[in-house]
This record gives C-alpha cells, structure tokens and sequence, in this order.
C-alpha cells in the first residue's frame, strides 16, 4: 500500500515536472518565433525562425506529444499576440503543421539508433519530409485558403504550381537543413542535460 502510494507521488511530480518544462519550452519556443526573418529572394511572407527547436527538444526528452504541445502552444500565442493579416490563423496553421512534419520524422528516425550519427540521417529525413508535404499541402490547401480570406485573385493550378516548385519547395528544404544544422551546433552543448531530463521523466 504504501509502495503503491510512493509510485503516485513520483508519477504525480514527473507529470508536473513534465508539463513545467513543455510550458518553459513553449514560451521559448514563442520568443523564438517573434526573431523571423526572410531569405532572400524567397517571398517576404516565407519566413524563417528558430521556434521548431524547442518543440524538437521536447519531443525528444518527453516523447512526440510534448513536441506537439509546444508546437500548438507557441502558434495559440502568437495568433492571440500579434494576429493575422487574413483574421484567420491560416498562416499558423501552416506553422504548426510545418512543426509537426519535421519533428515527428526525426524524433521516430533518432530514436531508432540513439547517436549522433543517427541524429544527423533523422534530421535530413524531417527537412525532406517537411519540405514534401509542406509543398503538398500549399499546393492543395495552404496557398487556395489564403487568397480566399485576403479576397485576393484566385490563382491558377500553373500559377501554383510555379509558386510551389519555386518557392515553397526550396525554402522548406533550406529551412530544415538550417534547423539541422543549429540543433547538430547545440546538441553536443545540451546532449548530456538531455540525456538526464529524459532519465528521470
């Protein structure tokens, strides 16, 4: 009885534990966010930052769910802080769902093979998979709702088409190549204090 009473105590602080850190990781993840950027000579609405990082961590360290979390999180905030030009969360959908397609492929990938080595082929994999279904899914969904809620000029499918192979390919791949090659900078500072945060949760 008083094993089983332990047992839930240690479940009950892990739980705490866990949702603090997804909560930390999200509020970093939203700053991150606010730092966008745009490459050059992309679109100016094709924006780059760093707030996939955090989520990647979390994923990680407290499993696919946690990387989830932070994920929506940070997009719930910056819809309600800063908006949208269309008043419809279209572009952090997007965000959202450009988040979840990296990191899940890598933390499925890394988690097969557990080194560095493996980090590297997961990581190239989640820029890949991004990339594709990013250009997918503006292809079909993405692009079609933003003209619709800015009541701009349908465009046609070769209009898109060219949008897509032009832009939005490319750039997905370069940012998930330069999300790889941050976190690959960063993993061996925060290898070992990831290592134990995912010991004990």
């Amino acid at each position: 009885m008083m094993n089983e009473k332990k047992e839930r105590i240690i479940v009950k602080k892990m739980n705490i534990r866990t949702l603090t850190s997804v909560g930390l990781l999200s509020t970093l993840a939203y700053l991150l966010m606010l730092l966008n950027f745009p490459i050059p000579p992309f679109p100016s609405f094709l924006m780059i930052d760093f707030s996939d990082i955090p989520a990647l961590i979390a994923a990680i360290i407290f499993g696919p769910l946690a990387g989830i979390m932070v994920e929506l999180v940070k997009n719930v905030l910056d819809f309600f802080m800063t908006g949208s030009p269309t008043g419809v969360p279209v572009g952090h959908l997007a965000n959202f769902v450009a988040g979840i397609t990296f990191i899940l492929p890598v933390y499925y990938v890394y988690k097969k093979f557990e080194s560095k080595k493996g980090l590297t082929v997961a990581l190239a994999a989640g820029a890949v998979f991004m990339a594709v279904m990013m250009s997918v899914l503006n292809y079909y969904v993405i692009l079609p709702a933003y003209t619709l809620f800015l009541n701009a000029p349908a465009m046609s499918a070769p209009e898109t088409k060219e949008m897509v192979v032009s832009a939005i390919l490319p750039f997905n791949m370069i940012k998930g190549i330069v999300m790889a090659v941050v976190f690959l900078l960063i993993y061996s500072r925060i290898y070992v204090w990831m290592r134990k945060q995912a010991a004990v949760s």
